[in-house]
């Protein structure tokens, strides 16, 4: 390859999966190749649900060791999902694995938060949406173990990663937002909480941004790689979907973006926090994006219903291949049940076709009896939750959409696309697909001075990366059953 040029590790870690992608950026060029791909299974413990974050990281060491076979890299970053933390002694040493957020331990926790923080205060500081397994929520539930009291170093998943890659410590902005312990306003962890909550400062490590060196591999990992010791690692939107979010490719004003896989994350990019009492009584969230921007969204259950759906069939021996699926979720009859994705019964692992057949039955709907029936429901009633999400978001932050951008590994789901499309009335761009890894990369590549500011990134992806245009039956009949499914989605619960 002629010319400047990078080649970078991108550690992308799911909720059910991980894997590690190498990433070409060159002046009109960017390519990824998945060069290693493993499962991330937790584990249920006596105590709880847990991550079993050291087949992770061995996950991410062998992934780096096929980066390494390929050719070396210039650089690495580490994104995952949000929320669930490590906690480390006075040696550095991780003091267990860590919880996993759907584990039933905070069950009522934040109720108890929230009589001593009011709702309203905390969202003046924090601006998140009311979700029981933020950070902050699970160490109150943590509080007074003896875990917690011998912490001295509180790391989110991703920075527990470059912790054991390059022995240096630090929280990455991003998702240091979504523990409910940063201020919205000043991106600074806020002293305020900290001291309201009776938690010790020093646990929380000082910040990093997106594109800030993280450090060098450690001499084992070198070793046990192969890679080139010295190999620098680079400080990413360790969100998983800021760094999705920022290789959305809009390149034009009106975009709002739905990052879809386990979770739907459905709102707009903003220049600063929308904090007022109408929007938090809306359940919206504000979290850190690159540049200094704001993630204005909901979170909402996603793809995780089907999937639970189709990991429910497969042990009780029935068909779960997706596509078949699909298909006959194509040919179900449209417009039957919703249901809210957001129902408190959705979040745990557990029979989901019984629990969506159940909140039917409960909301005086017919249940739906065959399985493409049952993958109807979901998908219907995740576009309209799009729906829902994007209208409000529009609404309080005064902004007009008029496309949607739909990233993430929903965007395979030709069906979820065209019925977020009808449902919104508005044309949806799919893809790309590997957005988070795509926005890992770039915020490297842009570290190494290969590409310029947050419009060019975009534009790069726009003209490298494949997407699908959906656009929106113009049929009255078709708005108008819409309109009467989306009055039957029973509201999520407000936040109290």
């Amino acid at each position: 390859m002629s010319g400047p040029h990078g080649v970078f590790a991108a550690a992308d870690l799911g909720a059910t999966s991980g894997r590690v992608m190498v990433g070409r950026v060159a002046p009109g060029l960017l390519d990824l190749t998945e060069v290693h791909r493993f499962p991330n299974t937790p584990v249920p413990l006596p105590d709880g649900l847990r991550w079993d974050v050291l087949a992770l990281f061995g996950g991410v060491l062998d992934g780096l060791r096929a980066a390494a076979r390929a050719g070396g890299v210039d650089s690495i970053g580490v994104d995952s999902w949000a929320v669930d933390y490590g906690l480390l002694d006075a040696d550095g040493t991780l003091l267990g694995p860590p919880f996993h957020y759907r584990d039933r331990r905070t069950d009522g926790v934040a109720e108890k938060v929230r009589r001593k923080l009011g709702p309203a205060e905390l969202y003046r500081v924090n601006g998140l949406q009311h979700l029981p397994f933020n950070t902050v929520y699970q160490l109150a539930a943590a509080a007074g173990t003896s875990q917690l009291r011998s912490a001295r170093t509180l790391l989110l998943i991703p920075d527990l990663m470059v912790h054991w890659l390059t022995g240096t410590v630090g929280t990455e902005e991003t998702n240091a937002s979504t523990t409910g312990l940063l201020d919205a306003r000043t991106g600074t962890w806020s002293t305020e909480l900290l001291g309201r909550l009776a938690l010790d400062p020093d646990l929380l490590p000082a910040l990093r941004s997106p594109g800030d060196p993280a450090g060098e591999l450690l001499p084992y990992v070198s070793e046990f790689t192969g890679l080139a010791a010295g190999t620098p690692v680079t400080t990413v939107a360790s969100h998983d979907t800021a760094s999705a979010v920022a290789a959305v490719p809009a390149t034009a004003p009106g975009a709002a973006f739905v990052s879809c896989g386990t979770w739907s994350l459905a709102g707009l990019e903003l220049d600063a926090p929308v904090l007022t009492e109408e929007s938090r009584a809306a359940g919206f969230t504000n979290e850190r994006g690159i540049d200094g921007t704001v993630r204005y969204l909901r979170n909402i259950m996603g793809l995780w219903l089907l999937e639970e759906c189709r990991r429910t069939w497969a042990a009780q021996g029935l068909p779960a291949g997706l596509d078949d699926l699909l298909a006959d979720a194509a040919r179900a009859e449209p417009f039957g049940p919703v249901v809210d994705p957001d129902a408190p019964e959705f979040l745990a692992p557990g029979d989901m076709p019984e629990r969506i057949r159940a909140y039917c039955r409960r909301t005086g709907q017919p249940a739906p009896t065959s399985r493409g029936a049952v993958v109807r429901c979901v998908l219907e009633s995740l576009a309209l939750a799009h729906r829902r999400a994007l209208r409000r978001a529009g609404e309080l932050a005064d902004r007009e959409i008029t496309r949607i951008h739909l990233v993430g590994g929903g965007a395979r789901n030709e069906l979820l696309c065209r019925l977020t499309a009808d449902a919104t009335g508005l044309p949806v761009v799919a893809g790309p697909v590997e957005a988070t890894a795509l926005g890992n990369v770039l915020v490297q590549a842009r570290a190494a001075g290969l590409v310029g500011d947050l419009a060019s990134m975009r534009a790069l992806v726009a003209r490298t990366q494949p997407t699908r245009r959906h656009v929106p039956q113009n049929d009255p009949a078709a708005r108008a059953a819409w309109d009467a499914a989306a009055a039957r989605l029973e509201p999520s619960p407000r936040n109290p």
